[in-house]
């Protein structure tokens, strides 16, 4: 076989995996919200007590690691729906009272990447006193995401744990008003 033969079937084997990489590249998004009775200071200190996790967390029952940006979080999650899970994802953004953002990953880059994050807004209550708007997101990309399914469908984990921290969170502050 001539090189320009080998170079030619080199360049259309590559063609073929980067199409297919292009086309199986999917992402997932998942979001939920709560409204909590609490300043964003109170519920982004509920938020970032990691050590009372398994008190009240029904979804990430442990973490441990600096909340500061770029440094090395661990992680335990338990879904509803799937098995115990731990990893090790950097801490892409730590702004007391608004955002805490990280970035996990499945073995390399681009296989499967979750950027979790929770946001936090101030918004004024009915009754005029100020509250927070929580928000848990997720953003699933990479090549395994078309294959997951169910298993990234977090949204109803989300919820759970959105609600606990709101109930944890409003019963704090209401003993601090």
């Amino acid at each position: 076989m001539s090189v320009r033969r080998i170079a030619l079937v080199a360049t259309a084997v590559l063609g073929v995996a980067g199409l297919a990489a292009a086309l199986l590249h999917r992402e997932h998004r998942v979001e939920r919200s709560v409204d909590i009775a609490a300043t964003p200071d109170e519920v982004w200190a509920t938020l970032t007590d990691f050590t009372a996790y398994g008190q009240w967390n029904p979804f990430i029952r442990e973490v441990s690691g600096p909340v500061e940006t770029g440094g090395r979080l661990t992680v335990t999650i338990t879904p509803a729906r799937g098995s115990v899970m731990t990893f090790t994802p950097s801490v892409l953004a730590a702004d007391p009272g608004r955002e805490l953002r990280w970035l996990g990953r499945v073995l390399v880059p681009g296989l499967l990447d979750g950027e979790h994050a929770f946001t936090l807004e101030a918004l004024t209550l009915p009754d005029g006193t100020v509250g927070t708007r929580l928000t848990q997101s997720e953003r699933f990309a990479g090549v395994l995401v078309p294959f997951l399914g169910g298993a990234i469908d977090v949204g109803d984990d989300f919820a759970a744990m959105n609600d606990a921290l709101r109930d944890r969170t409003e019963a704090g502050a209401t003993l601090g008003r």
